[in-house]
């Protein structure tokens, strides 16, 4: 009844999950976790809270390893699983505000100079900070677009929308980043 490919690693790991095999989920770690990671940082701005929402995504596809449907992509199923935990985790953080201590960021290239070295961190710190500050729904939509390379059709299917809505909501996330960037 199932129509992706018997030979797709995910389903095949998923099924042998809800079979019982619960070492099928460390494969499937091993397979996304940096991919969920790196878009939860994203979504987030903080990578030790990445972590959490991560180990926290793969906890609740153990829980519902049973009602996956095989039906639809594993990837697609994920995404909207850690984008939800994102929007939880932002709805709680806008009720507890924290003052965070500034990250230390030594990733510099030795190559360029140090006046060039400052100027490109410095412009990554101000994409960083307009992509946080987009609303979630741009964000989310803009991030999986571009940094996890999803078609529409999966992110709209993730995000519970249309495929022309996440054209449009990408649209306009880059308008938005246009906007305050030229600033």
């Amino acid at each position: 009844m199932s129509t992706a490919p018997p030979s797709d690693p995910d389903t095949a790991d998923m099924q042998a999950l809800a079979g019982g095999h619960d070492t099928a989920l460390n494969a499937l770690m091993l397979r996304w976790r940096d991919k969920v990671t790196a878009f939860l940082h994203r979504m987030t701005g903080c990578p030790d809270t990445a972590l959490d929402l991560a180990q926290e995504t793969f906890v609740r596809i153990w829980q519902a390893r049973a009602r996956y449907d095989a039906r639809g992509r594993f990837s697609t199923w994920l995404f909207s699983i850690a984008a939800n935990l994102a929007r939880n985790h932002a709805r709680w953080r806008s009720r507890h505000p924290e003052t965070a201590l500034p990250e230390d960021d030594d990733r510099s290239d030795p190559a360029p100079s140090p006046d060039e070295a400052a100027a490109s961190r410095e412009h990554v710190r101000a994409v960083q900070r307009a992509i946080a500050a987009l609303p979630d729904d741009l964000r989310e939509a803009l991030v999986l677009s571009v940094y996890h390379d999803l078609p529409h059709a999966e992110i709209a299917a993730a995000l519970g929308c249309s495929a022309k809505a996440v054209e449009l909501r990408i649209y306009r996330a880059r308008q938005q980043l246009r906007a305050a960037l030229a600033e």
